[in-house]
């Protein structure tokens, strides 16, 4: 029942079974622990003025570990002076020099114990819980807020949820993960490479959620399957006024001898120099510089060259992803491909459609990614059996030659696949795991 020839993705968020008003984000994080960090590193001074000899450096004293030492050298030098004290032979009225640092040296070591040790390690344990993300869930730390389709107050209210990437074949569920990120693009080629059965098909199809120099250059160079994923702007790129605008880098004219390019209105770019450029995940993209030369062939081009503040302009240049964008426009424009590409909104979209619609699943019932992924899994499962079970009644109504043997055979498969469906679909996903 599953065609080799595509693999469809595409991806939809889940609501977290979580408090929607329970939430620590990355930024407010970071400021309060900038804001801390001045703290310590003045509350640092007043114990060295208080002859506290510590072996650590102020920076050394901004971690958990480092308050702790400093701690445990604040305690010692609080003993020496209490040791110091009892010795004292007469007490001077006021109090001496000795009590007097004991109360400030005690002051210290309280702010230090109660407050900046308490918070540094709340910090750090948020930084640990967020790995990369920018915000969890304080009732499911493993849930990211992120924009759901459900938006009833059409606010763009932020909610705790899950990622949820799915590959289908047929209408069949034959892959899925979750991801923290919302953004699907970042989440491709994890996906793919968590996917066992992926060598059964050559294309890979998606939607422009999907399209990105380092999603295409993976498919193509490590996977060698073919991506059938239009980018950004590919939309975009098929009108008649963006096919005609000067703006559209195919109008423009290359010389190749001179590595320059001239735009419609007769400015000419020369090349600058090379820039390479780094994404948050780590990828690297190499960009051509192009800028404006001081001096055009007329005094108008001179000042089209410039802009408004007087400074030359400038244009940029990937020439990878422009190959990886011709490739892809190739792709999609060809018989086959756009044959396939237009069976992705009938095979990944309605599987989304019976999740939501049909099971009634637009959250999830458990806490945590490790079962979350379970309950999914139950879930997907479930709808492939009812897939399944409503092909095979069609395909016995359709076969008007089978044998009463034969048409009990699929009677009694049938039987089979109701008894789990009832299974999976009524019984606590609790129960199921156990």
């Amino acid at each position: 029942m599953i065609e080799d020839e595509a693999l469809f993705i595409d991806g939809t968020k889940v609501e977290a079974d979580a408090n929607k008003y329970s939430f620590t984000w990355r930024k407010a994080v970071e400021r309060y622990e900038d804001a801390l960090n001045g703290n310590i590193s003045a509350l640092y001074d007043k114990l060295v003025q208080e002859g506290v000899n510590t072996a650590l450096s102020k920076e050394e004293c901004l971690t958990s570990e480092g308050l702790k030492q400093l701690l445990h050298e604040t305690e010692q030098v609080l003993d020496e002076v209490e040791e110091a004290i009892s010795q004292e032979l007469k007490v001077i009225k006021g109090g001496s020099a000795n009590r007097q640092k004991r109360r400030r040296i005690k002051k210290l070591k309280r702010k230090l114990k109660e407050d900046c040790l308490v918070r540094k390690q709340k910090y750090e344990r948020d930084k640990q819980i967020l790995q990369e993300r920018n915000s969890y869930s304080k009732t499911d730390p493993d849930a990211t807020f992120m924009r759901m389709k459900e938006d009833h107050m059409k606010n763009g209210q932020l909610k705790p949820g899950y990622n949820l990437q799915l590959g289908t074949n047929s209408q069949f569920a034959l892959a899925y993960g979750l991801y923290p990120n919302p953004t699907d693009t970042r989440t491709l080629k994890p996906f793919l490479q968590s996917i066992q059965t992926l060598e059964l098909f050559q294309h890979i199809v998606a939607d422009a959620g999907y399209g990105s120099e380092e999603n295409y250059s993976f498919i193509l160079d490590d996977l060698e399957r073919t991506p059938l994923i239009p980018y950004g702007t590919y939309q975009k790129e098929q009108k008649k006024s963006y096919k005609k605008s000067d703006a559209n880098p195919e109008n423009w004219t290359y010389l190749e001898d001179s590595d320059q390019w001239i735009k419609p209105d007769g400015v000419v770019y020369s090349f600058k120099n090379y820039s390479r450029r780094t994404e948050q995940n780590g990828f690297e993209k190499d960009i051509k510089i192009y800028e404006a030369d001081p001096v055009q062939a007329s005094e108008e081009l001179g000042q089209l060259a410039r802009t408004e503040k007087g400074n030359l302009k400038q244009i940029q240049y990937n020439p990878t992803w422009n190959y990886f964008k011709n490739l892809v426009k190739e792709e999609l424009t060809s018989k086959e491909g756009a044959r396939i590409y237009a069976k992705r909104k009938v095979d990944v979209e309605p599987v989304f459609g019976r999740m939501k619609g049909v099971f009634g699943v637009r959250r999830v019932h458990v806490r945590g990614q490790k079962v979350v992924e379970t309950e999914i899994g139950f879930l997907l499962m479930s709808m492939n059996l009812t897939k399944l079970a409503k092909k095979l009644v069609q395909d016995s109504r359709n076969r008007k030659k089978n044998t009463d043997r034969s048409a009990g055979f699929h009677q009694n498969q049938l039987e089979s696949i109701g008894v789990f469906y009832l299974l999976a679909s009524f019984c606590p996903a609790s129960l199921l795991m156990k």
